[in-house]
């Protein structure tokens, strides 16, 4: 049987995924990490290089699916918070990564900078904001409530005597209101 290295590759990342997730960059394991993509060791570092070459990997790999489910509408950010949302809670482990990258390290990814600074510049032609500075504001404001519902106890949740999923919906509701008052109040150049 042939080997497929593009196979492997995607499995370590699945696998990578799922422990990293799990456990943060610190906490996961490289051998059961191998062990789950029935690899060995020595892929990991032949394709990755290293544990932390690995989890950048699997962070930019996670965004761009996040960004297939959740394509940036510079022109209707109410709806890209509620298509944010969605996918952020219909994949929560995105979310634990990214807090698990910024919880364990203090840089910023180039790769992210540049995706945020893109996203900001596409809101500012689109919406008029007066600066780049409000825009990476406004960008990270819609990104913080889209992913809010994955921070709420779930003591919390449980108010009003209401299903989770009905519970879930009211505050989707709220997000995308939230985030199309935040756009009316905005200062136009």
């Amino acid at each position: 049987m042939a080997y497929d290295a593009a196979a492997t590759r995607r499995r370590l990342l699945d696998a990578a995924y799922e422990e990293f997730a799990a456990h943060g960059l610190a906490g996961a394991r490289v051998d059961q990490i191998a062990a789950t993509a029935s690899a060995n060791k020595q892929a990991i570092y032949a394709y990755f290089g290293s544990k932390d070459d690995l989890f950048d990997a699997v962070l930019a790999d996670r965004m761009s699916v996040l960004a297939d489910a959740a394509p940036f509408t510079p022109d209707d950010l109410p709806g890209y918070a509620g298509a944010l949302f969605d996918a952020l809670n219909s994949s929560p482990e995105v979310l634990r990564l990214a807090r698990w990258r910024s919880l364990e390290r203090a840089d910023v990814a180039p790769t992210e900078v540049a995706s945020h600074l893109e996203k900001a510049r596409a809101a500012r032609h689109a919406l008029g904001i007066a600066d780049d500075r409000t825009a990476v504001d406004v960008i990270e404001l819609v990104v913080a409530l889209a992913s809010t519902w994955s921070t709420i106890p779930d003591g919390l949740r449980a108010v009003g005597r209401t299903s989770k999923a009905a519970r879930q919906r009211a505050h989707r509701m709220l997000v995308v209101g939230a985030v199309r008052a935040l756009v009316e109040a905005l200062p136009t150049s």
